[in-house]
């Protein structure tokens, strides 16, 4: 068993970690560079963006065709930690969600012709996306059977009428992944459409207030009244919604690992700082046991769930579903997350839990980790159905 990075992602891994040091992180402690949503001001993202093009580190789940670095999935498990130990990192190297997932799918399943109107906007950093899918009561959330906006079939076109909520970027975003009921079919009842967000038909209800930091563009509600969509612009096929939805969040679930990782690290970093500089009764912090025990077990969680997410990486990149793994990646990774940042806050004390450190703005976010994208305990049923089901098989390497 080879756990050797090639040396061009090795190369890839270490240029990321340089930019960020360099470019990324100085940003981080000057209160201008926020913007409302508590994300790096828009005005700032561009001119970062411009030099990570120049540096040669954009796009990397991308083809180089269009623009990319063309890096396979375990690459990108190698180099998004490198990104995410700023909280400004990701969006920088086009690589934060929800694009990271859109542009991974669409580039997967669109034609070439399709691919330049709606992919390579996205990839150039000119426009964002966002993927509609999760509703309010009583329609879908982790049970997508319950989604109650639907589609009808009017001459060449599908007219859309419902409402989702919590659509991450959707103030912002211009290309748009909706999810919309086309037929009762359990299995096949839903379909993928793309739209464009200057079509008529559809608004924003509000940007949703939330407990932590927000995504550029906010979290958004969204209402559809009579939006037309055409035939071509249906993903994959009528009924095909399920199967679109699984292409998109298998592999988008596990780049928030690899983002959450490096998060992680970060914030044990930065305890392990304070630790190394501050006494108490007469010895330094790191000295003691009781805090040793304390930076041991955030770093073993981490390093773990670092591993878990390779693992599911390796799996992806020989063309397997992998749901196992992610799954698996999915919930340690999230919850290791969550007791980094509060083991690190926690050993910074005051220090910690002001804004003089970003430990405070990783502790709110952190805890949308166990929600989005599956909450921990609806892949724990996935485990569960799939050990069931496979018994012994489900060991399997």
């Amino acid at each position: 068993m080879d756990f050797e990075l090639p040396d061009h992602i090795k190369d890839y891994k270490q240029r990321v970690r340089e930019f960020v040091a360099k470019h990324i992180l100085p940003l981080e402690q000057d209160r201008s560079s926020y913007d409302h949503h508590e994300n790096i001001a828009q005005p700032l993202l561009e001119q970062v963006r411009k030099k990570v093009k120049e540096a040669g580190l954009w796009a990397l789940q991308m083809p180089k065709a269009y623009g990319g670095q063309g890096l396979p999935i375990v690459g990108l498990a190698a180099c998004y930690p490198e990104m995410n130990r700023s909280i400004f990192g990701p969006v920088c190297f086009n690589a934060a969600a929800p694009d990271d997932g859109t542009m991974q799918v669409l580039n997967k399943i669109l034609s070439e012709k399709d691919k330049q109107r709606w992919l390579q906007p996205i990839i150039d950093g000119k426009v964002q996306s966002a993927f509609a899918m999760t509703e309010p009561h009583p329609g879908s959330g982790s049970d997508p059977s319950m989604m109650k906006t639907t589609a009808t079939k009017k001459g060449d076109r599908w007219v859309i009428e419902g409402r989702k909520w919590f659509i991450t970027g959707a103030g912002l975003a211009k290309h748009f992944i909706l999810m919309a009921k086309t037929s009762d079919d359990p299995r096949r009842g839903l379909t993928a459409f793309l739209y464009h967000a200057d079509q008529p038909g559809w608004r924003v209800e509000r940007d949703i207030p939330i407990m932590g930091p927000s995504d550029h563009g906010g979290h958004c509600e969204i209402v559809y009244e009579g939006l037309e969509i055409p035939e071509e612009n249906i993903l994959l096929g009528v009924g095909d919604g399920l199967k679109m939805t699984q292409m998109r969040l298998g592999p988008a679930r596990l780049t928030h690992c690899m983002r959450w990782t490096g998060m992680a690290q970060r914030a044990i970093e930065i305890a392990a700082d304070y630790i190394a500089e501050r006494e108490s009764f007469g010895m330094k912090l790191s000295k003691h046991e009781g805090v040793q025990w304390m930076m041991g077990s955030a770093a073993m969680d981490v390093d773990i769930g670092w591993l878990l997410t390779m693992r599911a990486a390796a799996q992806l990149d020989k063309g397997e579903l992998a749901r196992k793994e992610i799954s698996t990646a999915k919930i340690f990774v999230s919850e290791s997350l969550h007791r980094a940042v509060d083991t690190a806050i926690q050993l910074c004390g005051a220090k910690g839990y002001s804004k003089d450190t970003p430990l405070e703005w990783m502790y709110r976010y952190a805890r949308l980790a166990r929600l989005g994208d599956g909450a921990s305990e609806i892949h724990k049923m996935v485990l569960s159905h799939l050990m069931l089901s496979q018994r012994e098989k489900f060991w399997s390497w």
